[in-house]
């Protein structure tokens, strides 16, 4: 029997709730990687996530079966992109969900932006190599902790009108 499909939508308000629960599921490994259980993702309330859903930013959704399973983020800064907050339900990681959710992000912002811009932890080796493979470059190392360095990335978009 085969799985069931994947379908990558627009999320809004009333998905934060859920989103929460993905997001803080998805981060516990990397708090557990960093020793850091106050990471970010993994304190950010509902209802800050809420605000977020209702601003221009662009928030996408993985569904399954009803079921939400993974979710990125982009907010604007001129003509780049800020991807944040890549997630997926740990039981699912590994199965291009991931990989499905940036490009439908960058597919959507193309023509809006130059370039998307993102950044993971230095030990996040998985992350890293998702990135990597999806054509973004290092741009530089921030130490913004002694058991914290991040890694920037950045992947050019091709401009509106000349794809």
């Amino acid at each position: 029997m085969s799985e069931p499909p994947v379908v990558i939508e627009r999320a809004g308000p009333a998905d934060a709730g859920e989103l929460t629960t993905v997001q803080r599921a998805a981060y516990v490994a990397e708090a557990q990687l960093y020793g850091d259980p106050f990471l970010p993702p993994l304190v950010e309330s509902v209802e800050q996530l809420r605000k977020v859903l209702e601003t221009d930013a662009v928030v996408l959704k993985a569904v399954r079966d009803g079921r939400l399973v993974g979710a990125v983020r982009a907010q604007f800064s001129d003509h780049t992109c800020l991807v944040g907050r890549l997630v997926v339900v740990p039981d699912l990681q590994g199965r291009g969900i991931g990989r499905r959710l940036l490009a439908e992000l960058e597919a959507e912002v193309a023509g809006r932006v130059d370039a998307c811009v993102l950044f993971t932890g230095h030990l996040s080796e998985s992350n890293l190599r998702l990135y990597r493979r999806l054509g973004y470059s290092e741009t530089h190392r921030e130490r913004v902790a002694a058991h914290l360095t991040l890694v920037h990335m950045r992947k050019p978009l091709v401009p509106a009108g000349t794809g």
